[in-house]
């Protein structure tokens, strides 16, 4: 099994958050899965993003920026 960063369980409460009574564990994993799979393109984004600014250091608005981007996607 590969190593995952997001808990399923984590997932779970975000769904539960969300409004669902119930949350089969299928769901839970696929969207454990998307989730990081977005976190990972964002965080590249913003990476890139810092970068062409010339600094090491990825900052807020570096996030909210490449969120934009990849949600255009």
């Amino acid at each position: 099994m590969a190593e995952t960063e997001i808990s399923t369980a984590a997932v779970h409460r975000l769904i539960k958050k969300g409004g669902a009574g119930r949350i089969g564990d299928d769901a839970a994993e696929e969207l454990r899965k998307v989730v990081e799979e977005v976190a990972v393109r964002v965080g590249k984004e913003a990476l890139e993003l810092a970068t062409h600014a010339g600094r090491k250091t990825v900052r807020a608005e570096d996030i909210r920026l490449a969120v934009k981007r990849v949600w255009k996607e």
